[in-house]
């Protein structure tokens, strides 16, 4: 029985890029026990998928917040404890950081990581006892999965699968055409004009749809309100934790989202998805490995309204 560690600590769109890895060991190793470091926040969703053994929880987003409070340096002693409890037959570090090697090294088995060529950070294959060349220029789904199959040993085939299950009820979609639309992202340059996301909502109504607007922080709410404001069947819902957020992309007939972590979250789920860019490059972190999930836009060229309503027309969301 093999015994592995998977290190990708966070963000939520690299974590759902990492869920093929499990997917793709359990195919060539059906009995292998995968345990899996991640950011507290992202637990849940790394939960879904049935081949984890055992999601490890970290916390360096909050632990920097409070770098001499006593709690932490605690936290982080009980960490340290846990990754050297069991010996791993393999650790591997997909995220290629220096965070994210240090806490290779603090478990106990062979290390495998990118090499300094390939990590984000280069430093960070100092630490590994093995360190592999995987092309940058690839999209991330097929770095994590190459770096997997090379410290195991196998070779991967076309499909990606993400392996997650929702726990969500199946509902008519059919019935209930609602569209989610995800117009929150962290950086300011990956934004779409709201005049846009309101004339996708009214298109979305005018062909018997409805929209319903997440949020995820106070100025996020407060742009669902403007959008919805001039909608007709706008729902914003109250605050959701991720395993609602989940369960909401899971069942929806569609989604229309920017560059973040939710967009990857609802194509990996297999639900319809227009993925619109306005800054980066969908070739390394667009939408991946379904075909009804599309990606539109690039840096300096953001799609029109009109567009992605077509898009989510052919991905079979309307």
């Amino acid at each position: 029985m093999r015994k592995i560690l998977l290190i990708k600590t966070s963000s939520l769109g690299d974590v759902v890029h990492n869920l093929p890895v499990v997917t793709d060991i359990r195919r060539n190793f059906p009995n292998a026990v995968i345990d899996w470091v991640v950011e507290e926040a992202y637990l849940p969703l790394v939960q879904l998928h049935p081949g984890v053994h055992e999601a490890i929880p970290v916390a360096i987003r909050r632990w920097r917040r409070r770098p001499l409070k006593l709690a932490t340096w605690t936290e982080i002693r009980r960490l340290r404890q846990r990754l050297r409890h069991d010996r791993y037959e393999l650790v591997i570090d997909t995220q290629g950081l220096i965070k994210s090697a240090l806490l290779a090294a603090a478990a106990q088995g062979r290390r495998h990581g990118f090499d300094a060529a390939s990590a984000r950070e280069p430093i960070a294959a100092r630490f590994y006892d093995v360190c592999h060349h995987v092309a940058r220029s690839q999209h991330a789904v097929v770095r994590n999965r190459e770096l997997a199959a090379r410290a195991l040993g196998y070779r991967n085939g076309d499909t990606v699968d993400f392996g997650l299950r929702s726990g969500a009820s199946p509902r008519d979609k059919a019935s209930d055409c609602r569209i989610v639309l995800l117009h929150s992202t962290s950086r300011a340059d990956k934004h779409w004009p709201e005049e846009r996301w309101l004339e996708l909502g009214n298109l979305i109504e005018s062909a018997g749809g409805s929209v319903v607007l997440p949020w995820g922080s106070s100025s996020e709410r407060l742009r669902s309100e403007r959008i919805a404001s001039s909608l007709r069947h706008a729902q914003i819902p109250g605050a959701l934790s991720i395993q609602a957020v989940a369960a909401l992309l899971a069942q929806c007939s569609g989604v229309a989202g920017l560059d973040t972590g939710l967009t990857h979250l609802a194509a990996a789920f297999g639900t319809p998805v227009a993925a619109i860019y306005c800054a980066t490059d969908p070739g390394l972190t667009g939408v991946y490995g379904s075909s009804r999930a599309q990606n539109l836009g690039g840096p300096d060229h953001a799609p029109q309204a009109h567009q992605v309503f077509e898009m989510l027309q052919t991905c079979g969301a309307l």
